[in-house]
């Protein structure tokens, strides 16, 4: 296989290939016939241009928290090495290589008193999680991820560098953020920065063995009834296996956390946060003013690559007694280890704004995710349809960034005139359909325009 010479070029077999191809997600394998560590975008184009030249699927990996199983079999393009991070303060704006990590963006940031509207984990990619819309930790206040992007840098399916702004291309620009990374590579983002240097957050915990999870769930529903739109919350529990390699205090435990991030005033969110602790007995309270560099610490994402699978729905409303039912079934009775999070949406999040960001009408987002210890894909998927099934009359749909493990499943990714539109876009951008994602069928059984079905 004929490839221009670069650095950082890998087949099967090669030393560093593994190493390469390894992420977050170490629940799936890919085997791209080739990788292509790119440093810069002209290495983007060149193996943009051999995938076409030769009928290549492309995928796209930064950090590998989603892996791209397109590129099974086909070209995929490391982007781990274009990490720079540049922070203009008085534009109030970031620019975001597409291997750069929210971590980054967040010190770069906070040294000039802003902050970007990233996730609950450092270590996910910027670029890749905008692209899918960006839930954030202040997504309330302030919006999606994708909201607050003024430009972007992109190589499509022709090989071609293109930058594009909601000016000069705004059907692309639409497309680009909430499509995902079908319609090319994106090499680079500008976005807008928040003045925010220090919020009020953290998470109150409860003993799920010593209080009633339902009833807890109906007392967080009805309190974030209360709310202003600059504190954003969710509801996660977790029933932890008793097995050494967990620390003590979590070994057997059912615990269930409302967390908490607060863009006002500390003695306001003191107040606001005040009738979390009436809920049930109080487990732990890491509620306190922090500087934004600390809030990785609300959420405490684990940090280690692991198996994982999940799926998620977003409602119109929240029936808390169907959610319970929910809650139960993926409690300490299931066969296995189940992580439940309910995130309260609106506020922000409601705005419309120009991207393909579906499903602004929804005020909550339920996700579930199984670990893949001793489990495999299709009992999750089973146990995920049954819990699902419980909240089904306030569903709208599915949010791709949580579609975890591969988006195996591409139904209900989008409402009707957004998946239109996109399919038009592919159509006109990516004919040959090269960047697609994954559903675990052959590239003959699919038409580029089934990728938004």
């Amino acid at each position: 296989m004929d490839f221009p010479a670069q650095r950082f070029v890998f087949r099967p077999g090669d030393a560093g290939y593994d190493e390469e191809i390894a992420g977050f997600q170490t629940g799936f394998t890919i085997r791209p016939a080739l990788v292509v560590g790119a440093e810069t975008t002209d290495d983007v184009i060149a193996a943009v241009a051999h995938a076409a030249g030769h009928a290549l699927p492309v995928g796209v990996q930064a950090t590998g928290h989603g892996l791209p199983g397109a590129s099974e079999g086909g070209v995929l393009i490391s982007t781990r090495r274009m990490d720079s991070v540049a922070v203009d303060a008085a534009a109030r704006t970031a620019t975001v290589g597409a291997g750069a990590r929210w971590g980054q963006v967040v010190e770069a940031a906070a040294a000039h008193g802003l902050a970007p509207l990233n996730g609950s984990a450092p270590s996910v990619g910027a670029v890749s999680y905008t692209l899918g819309g960006g839930l954030g930790i202040l997504a309330r206040a302030f919006g999606y991820a994708a909201d607050h992007v003024r430009s972007l840098d992109v190589v499509t399916a022709d090989a071609t560098a293109r930058h594009v702004t909601a000016d000069s291309d705004p059907e692309l620009f639409w497309g680009l953020l909430g499509g995902g990374a079908t319609l090319g590579v994106v090499t680079r983002l500008e976005i807008g920065l928040v003045p925010v240097a220090r919020l009020y957050g953290g998470a109150v915990t409860f003993d799920g063995a010593t209080t009633d999870p339902a009833a807890l769930l109906r007392g967080y529903e009805e309190w974030t009834r209360t709310l202003p739109e600059e504190l954003t919350s969710s509801l996660a529990a977790v029933a932890y296996p008793d097995v050494p390699p967990l620390p003590p205090h979590l070994r057997g435990r059912y615990l269930i956390s409302v967390r908490v991030a607060f863009t006002g005033p500390a003695a306001e969110g003191q107040r606001l946060a005040a009738p979390l602790r009436t809920l049930g007995p109080v487990e732990s309270d890491t509620l306190r003013e922090m500087p934004y560099t600390e809030s990785p610490t609300i959420h405490s994402d684990p940090e280690f690559p692991h198996a994982y699978y999940g799926d998620s729905v977003a409602l119109s409303d929240l029936d808390a007694t169907a959610a319970g039912k929910l809650l139960a079934l993926a409690g300490p009775d299931a066969d296995t280890m189940h992580v439940v999070q309910i995130n309260h949406l609106g506020g922000a999040l409601a705005r419309p704004a120009p991207n393909a960001v579906p499903f602004r009408e929804a005020g909550w987002l339920v996700r579930l995710l199984t670990p893949l210890h001793g489990v495999d894909v299709a009992a999750a998927r089973e146990l995920h349809a049954r819990a699902f099934e419980h909240v089904a009359d306030e569903a709208l749909g599915r949010s791709l960034n949580f579609a975890f493990g591969g988006a195996d499943r591409p139904e209900r990714l989008y409402d009707a005139d957004t998946r239109r539109r996109l399919a038009e876009l592919k159509v006109t951008y990516d004919p040959a359909n090269l960047f697609r994602r994954n559903y675990g069928v052959s590239r003959s059984q699919r038409s580029s325009t089934d990728e938004f079905s």
